[in-house]
């Protein structure tokens, strides 16, 4: 029998698998889609704005997360320590090394990032992929923001025009889009394909060449590239004879999967069977009774032919909440976990769901719910333990809204590495 089923294939439930697997434990992942990695931007957020000064971008996401914990200590930060968050973040700088998609931060200064948005706007980041990283608006050099005639979901013209507003210094440029790729209609993945070809990236960089001006940067989509993407960027650098970066684009996010593929590869180099298009659909438990806590005996997810339990010692439950489909809802109001049923702080009462505003700066209660844990992870309702053999991490926990603060891939990582620990540690 397998020591650890995760469910769900995100960033939580991923570096979760990571860490068990590391440990020696028996892992296997099962999924029902994508995850949200193939939605972002490819960087990791651990605070960008704190919630009682929404308006203002954090500086210093540790100096405002000692202030977030003490004012809202039931935060799934203020289950970790300082030092924990920065060793699991660490882990995951490491790890990105070793897979050859490396992250870079201000960690020494402890400072976020301001990087150029899909429309221009400065966006705090904590860690970014390398190839982002020369985008920093911090730095001196005006930027050259370049696009294809044709691209869908890319427009250089706007974000040159918000930068602009912002101070920062910025023109704009366009080239045919038949310079990476023959297909009239080409999303990102298969313009980045396109451009693992080394004729197709030596053609964009003599052009690149010529448009660019001597002390410029050169800002393009995020396509460099996808299986060769390190070698591309180099390339184009080489050939353009100025730093280059990458801005993301409305989805797919390239550089998400880029990530993900990476840690597949490496979960499976650990063993770990990561089974995509697994739908669970219920689960085989006790319940709990006189103060024991309750046991998973098997989850199952649904197929074409007959149900198929997965059973394991212990589970991981990184389902994502409302909007990443862990959790779901009716006409009446109800919102309720899928699989175990767990109990949640989302308000039951649909007129509660929603600020009156649809941009309120404090967010929507539906979206701030979620499954509250102990300090190791573990669901508990009243304070008292659910189920002995379940953890549950990233963005299905309660007391947070990921999205609006800007924390979802840091507390995602650092709560798949707690919970992780939590169970290799047994």
């Amino acid at each position: 029998m397998l020591d650890l089923v995760v469910i769900g294939a995100g960033l939580s439930g991923l570096m979760a698998a990571y860490t068990a697997a590391q440990s020696g434990l028996t892992v296997r992942v099962i999924n029902k889609g994508l995850g949200s990695m193939h939605w972002g931007a490819g960087t990791v957020d651990v605070l960008g704005y704190a919630p009682d000064a929404p308006e203002k971008p954090v500086q210093h996401p540790f100096t405002a997360l000692a202030n977030l914990v003490v004012q809202y200590p039931d935060h799934p930060y203020g289950l970790l320590s300082s030092d924990e968050i920065r060793a699991g973040l660490a882990s995951f700088v490491a790890l990105t090394e070793e897979i050859g998609l490396p992250y870079r931060g201000s960690a020494e200064s402890d400072q976020n990032l301001f990087l150029p948005s899909p429309a221009g706007a400065a966006r705090p980041v904590y860690l970014a992929p390398e190839a982002q990283s020369a985008g920093d608006l911090s730095r001196s050099e005006p930027m050259l923001i370049v696009g294809f005639k044709g691209m869908r979901d890319f427009f250089p013209d706007l974000i040159v025009q918000n930068l602009a507003k912002q101070g920062h210094q910025a023109r704009s440029a366009f080239l045919p889009l038949s310079l990476v790729t023959d297909r009239i209609d080409a999303n990102t993945v298969h313009l980045a394909e396109a451009l693992d070809d080394l004729e197709r990236r030596t053609r964009l960089g003599h052009e690149l060449k010529k448009l660019v001006k001597i002390g410029e940067r050169i800002g393009l989509p995020a396509i460099l590239g996808m299986n060769d993407h390190s070698v591309v960027i180099a390339d184009l650098e080489r050939l353009s004879g100025v730093p280059v970066f990458e801005i993301p684009t409305l989805p797919p996010s390239v550089p998400g999967i880029r990530l993900y593929k990476a840690l597949r590869s490496r979960l499976l180099e650990l063993g770990v069977r990561i089974e995509a298009g697994m739908e669970v659909v219920s689960a085989e438990m006790t319940a709990r009774h006189n103060g024991t806590p309750g046991s998973i005996q098997s989850v199952i997810s649904a197929t074409s032919a007959r149900p198929y339990k997965h059973r394991a010692h212990n589970y991981l439950l990184a389902t994502g909440g409302i909007l990443g489909g862990g959790f779901n809802s009716d006409h009446t109001g109800h919102v309720w976990e899928t699989i175990f049923d767990l109990p949640l702080t989302v308000p039951q009462d649909r007129s509660m769901w929603f600020a009156s505003g649809f941009l309120s700066p404090t967010g929507h209660p539906i979206f701030h719910g979620g499954v509250v844990v102990n300090d190791v992870f573990q669901p508990v309702d009243g304070g008292k333990l659910i189920f002995s053999n379940l953890w549950v991490a990233g963005n299905i926990l309660a007391n947070a809204d990921p999205i609006l603060e800007r924390s979802l891939e840091g507390s995602a990582i650092v709560t798949g590495i707690a919970a992780g620990k939590a169970i290799a540690n047994l």
